[in-house]
């Protein structure tokens, strides 16, 4: 399987500005990932990327979902709580103000973005402030908002798909891959009207026994719509023994309660076959398509079983996004794990980010990572930020 550093130059090869910009944030990753990660205080200098939980809303109901899924730890009446305590748009942009001399990379995410009151307004200042501005959605409301996108020069989309019509539908909602579609065709139109390259259009697979048998036919039918990426995601999973591990190291170290890796203790890796997968994946790869297909992580095909039947396997070690990144939940907590936020550095609306960047609790968070052993936490095995940014583990 290729390495996914081979292809990423493609991404945004068509404006060299955004490539600049998007070169400055791998650079600072890199100094992070071998300056400040030795850094005996537990500080960081560098802070090239910023993601945004910014809402607990969402129009679908995704079975694997770690948030409204089947084992989802933010459903029902807990979210009917939550959205009263959403970050005002105010505060949103006081912030981009605070960290645009630093930052490169804004990743909105959710539930659904465009569920978050006056999204739009606050995406357009915060496209024009941050370099590289970019939104995880789910894709079934870009039509409505597609003019708008492309004025306002968004820079890109990770729009959820799983599969072709039967596929997606099943796991994501009926109707959902029509709309998505749409939605993709609504932008690539607006994008010829308005003489655009941007935003680029890529779109995100995640991995589960409903849908990995059929990748191939997801590639065919999206090879030709313009994609600017397709990533494919194994998939975050992990088991109660697994989760028990989490809870105990947390308590002792850090003493809080650790509790979201219920939401990945789905079980929808059981039962895929991995060598069937692999001999899929080989095609997916070899498919004549006019847009990377990205693997995370890139992984031996003979590998591949493995990842799914033994989870608590390491892949990966090492976790180096707490020394270049954070992530925002939607009511102002700030934290370093966007899956596994169980431990929170500061609130964004007490502090200044900056200020809570490398205060006591998060140096404490680092120091007690970087000596857990592999550098990494118990449910870090299967982590999607692990996946991206961790060491690659020798024969894997």
């Amino acid at each position: 399987m290729k390495h996914n550093s081979s292809v990423i130059y493609k991404l945004f090869k068509k404006n060299p500005v955004k490539a600049l910009h998007l070169a400055q944030a791998f650079l600072s990753m890199e100094k992070a990932k071998e300056i400040d990660y030795n850094n005996p205080e537990g500080k960081s200098n560098e802070l090239p990327l910023i993601t945004f939980k910014i809402t607990p809303l969402c129009n679908l109901r995704c079975v694997m979902c770690g948030q409204r899924g089947i084992s989802g730890t933010l459903k029902g009446e807990k979210v009917a709580e939550e959205v009263h305590k959403i970050v005002p748009m105010e505060r949103y942009m006081e912030l981009v103000d605070e960290v645009a001399h630093k930052t490169q990379v804004f990743y909105v995410w959710g539930g659904e973005p465009f569920l978050y009151p006056n999204f739009m307004d606050l995406a357009s200042y915060m496209a024009k402030k941050i370099p590289i501005f970019t939104v995880n959605t789910n894709g079934t409301l870009l039509a409505k908002y597609a003019r708008r996108i492309v004025e306002d020069q968004w820079t890109g989309f990770f729009i959820s798909l799983d599969g072709f019509r039967d596929t997606n539908d099943k796991i994501r909602g009926e109707g959902s891959y029509d709309k998505v579609i749409e939605g993709i065709e609504a932008i690539k139109k607006e994008k010829k009207l308005q003489k655009s390259i941007l935003p680029h259009i890529g779109i995100v697979t995640t991995i589960n026994n409903m849908n990995y048998m059929y990748l191939d036919k997801l590639v065919e039918a999206t090879r030709d719509i313009g994609l600017s990426w397709h990533i494919i995601n194994l998939g975050t999973y992990t088991t109660e023994e697994i989760g028990k591990k989490e809870e105990e190291i947390f308590q002792r170290e850090l003493g809080v309660e650790a509790y979201y890796w219920r939401g990945f203790n789905t079980g929808f890796n059981k039962g895929i076959d991995g060598d069937k997968f692999a001999e899929i994946l080989e095609k997916v790869h070899s498919m004549d398509v006019d847009h990377p297909i990205i693997t995370v992580p890139v992984i031996r095909p003979s590998k591949i079983g493995i990842y799914y039947a033994e989870l608590e396997t390491i892949v990966r070690d090492r976790c180096f996004a707490p020394w270049f990144s954070v992530d925002i939940n939607y009511n102002g907590d700030v934290h370093f794990c966007a899956d596994y936020p169980h431990y929170i550095i500061g609130n964004i609306m007490k502090e200044n980010l900056l200020d809570i960047y490398n205060n006591e609790r998060a140096r404490k968070f680092r120091t007690v990572l970087k000596n857990s052993p592999n550098g990494i936490f118990p449910a870090c095995t299967r982590c999607y930020q692990l996946m991206l940014c961790g060491r690659r583990r020798r024969g894997y």
